[in-house]
């Protein structure tokens, strides 16, 4: 059973997921989903590389996670993303019945909570805010270089 203190190493692993898009001049969001305390998906956003707005680092972890596991549910594992996911990613992990979101930082403008938060798998259970200065000092970064080209 993943533990509290858990939490800030899996998501130090997002982080360096997020790291790996910011280099490549995507958003810098990264996803890992553990099953069993067992890393079985890691992925960052990809909508510039794939010209694709739905290649979400979420979408992403999932779509390797079902891949890996044989099968789309997802209620044993645990999602970390370094950002609050949004409506679209949240509806994906609500059909995924993930069974626990980690995220980083939240996301006021366009983070699913914004609707009432309703829209995750009512079984699943979320923490929000572990790490949170990091995750959201790197996309203050990524947007802060994005204004000064």
């Amino acid at each position: 059973m993943i533990q509290p203190h858990d939490d800030d190493h899996f998501m130090r692993l997002a982080l360096r997921e997020a790291e790996q898009a910011f280099k490549v001049d995507e958003v810098p969001v990264g996803a890992v989903i553990v099953c069993t305390d067992r890393i079985i998906a890691r992925a960052h956003n990809l909508t510039e590389r794939l010209n694709d707005v739905t290649a979400h680092a979420e979408m992403q972890a999932i779509t390797a996670a079902a891949e890996n596991l044989g099968g789309k549910y997802l209620k044993d594992c645990t999602l970390y993303v370094t950002l609050e996911p949004c409506v679209m990613c949240a509806g994906a992990l609500h059909w995924a019945q993930l069974g626990r979101v980690v995220f980083g930082a939240f996301d006021e403008k366009a983070g699913y909570r914004r609707i009432g938060g309703r829209l995750l798998h009512p079984k699943t259970n979320v923490t929000g805010g572990v790490l949170e200065a990091e995750c959201a000092d790197l996309l203050k970064a990524f947007f802060k270089k994005k204004r000064s080209l």
